[in-house]
């Protein structure tokens, strides 16, 4: 009997791990160059579930670098009408499609991996975010601001497979 509960144990843990999350394999970022929307994001970080009702869809630039690093800027309007913004680089890492910054403000290390990328189309981001523990983003981005039922699938289906909760998957209204 012991046996069986050992086996039935170790099949329920694999059972439970996330999915490993690996970059494209071909991801260029030339051809991802330019503006996107931010039209999905999915986190259980509190901060996020404490604002989720209030966030807007914001645009993205994304602008390769020389050297093989990317250069990302990001916009939205605050519910007062003023804009927020934020930019910073990520380099490359060994790993085609995997960037990484650190920052020595926030005490942290942030992986960005570019998961599934059709340039003219969508790009699905997985965000890990380490400090004192490991917080788990997933974006969905658009060059229009309006994707396929099936791409908001895709970014859904990354999202739980990270090991997000259901409710906190967003799609955001435009702004």
């Amino acid at each position: 009997m012991t046996p069986l509960l050992v086996l039935l144990g170790a099949a329920l843990c694999s059972l439970t791990m996330s999915t490993e999350i690996v970059p494209q394999a071909d991801f260029n970022a030339q051809a991802a160059r330019g503006k996107w929307y931010l039209i999905g994001f999915a986190t259980n970080s509190r901060w996020f579930v404490n604002i989720k009702n209030r966030m807007k869809m914001g645009i993205a630039t994304l602008e390769p670098t020389a050297e093989g690093d990317v250069d990302l800027s990001y916009s939205t309007l605050r519910a007062d009408g003023s804009c927020w913004r934020k930019s910073h680089q990520v380099n490359k890492t060994d790993m085609p499609g995997k960037f990484r910054s650190v920052s020595e403000r926030w005490g942290s290390t942030n992986d960005l991996i570019m998961v599934d990328v059709k340039y003219d189309d969508y790009a699905l981001i997985y965000d890990v975010k380490t400090k004192l523990k490991v917080t788990k983003l997933v974006h969905l981005y658009g060059r229009r601001n309006e994707v396929s039922p099936e791409v908001k699938e895709k970014f859904r289906q990354l999202a739980l497979d990270a090991g997000i909760l259901a409710e906190n998957i967003v799609f955001l209204p435009k702004n």
